[in-house]
């Protein structure tokens, strides 16, 4: 039996680390649990996008608020780091906040998982834009023309994240009363 090759590291950066396990190559996130992405849904039924430039692919794109869970090394949960994300990058805050589903992010190219998380029972409390530096445009679009919206936003050069579509297909499945509005 031929014992497998260990895992060499390429090369490692603040966030990542790019290893090789046998002749496969692959990127590692050094700190962290994930990545939270962010259903949001307004009582008005309407999906919120958030618009930021991406270094990696050069263009500003189309997301689902997000970002990592536990960064600071806590233990934060997936859910927590959901609201605090929200919040951060589009100023809205959730009443309710539920992990609909988790898996990997791009298996064949990190080992990274994503935790796709609702929030719904939505009010405004601040401006939203992210940290500094990350110049974060918030968009809320009505639920039934998010597909036309996307195709627009594809069309005008905008690279529209594929978990984008996955948020659609969740948010589509909500009745009124799982996103209405807390008393």
């Amino acid at each position: 039996m031929t014992e497998k090759p260990a895992i060499e590291s390429l090369g490692r950066g603040r966030f990542l680390e790019l290893l090789r396990d046998g002749r496969w190559e692959y990127a590692s996130r050094t700190v962290g649990n994930g990545g939270a992405a962010v259903v949001a849904v307004t009582p008005a039924r309407e999906i919120v996008f958030v618009e930021q430039f991406r270094h990696p692919v050069g263009a500003r794109a189309i997301e689902l608020p997000a970002g990592i869970v536990a960064d600071d090394g806590t233990g934060e949960t997936p859910e927590t780091a959901a609201a605090r994300e929200l919040e951060e990058e589009t100023g809205f805050r959730a009443a309710r906040i539920a992990l609909l589903m988790s898996g990997p992010t791009a298996p064949g190219l990190t080992s990274e998982r994503t935790h796709m998380v609702l929030a719904t029972g939505l009010a405004r409390v601040g401006a939203g834009g992210g940290v500094a530096g990350e110049d974060i445009v918030t968009h809320v679009v009505p639920l039934d023309d998010a597909p036309a919206w996307l195709s627009d936003a594809a069309a005008r050069g905008l690279a529209v994240e594929p978990k984008v579509y996955a948020g659609l297909f969740f948010a589509g499945r909500l009745g009124d009363a799982d996103i209405a509005a807390v008393d």
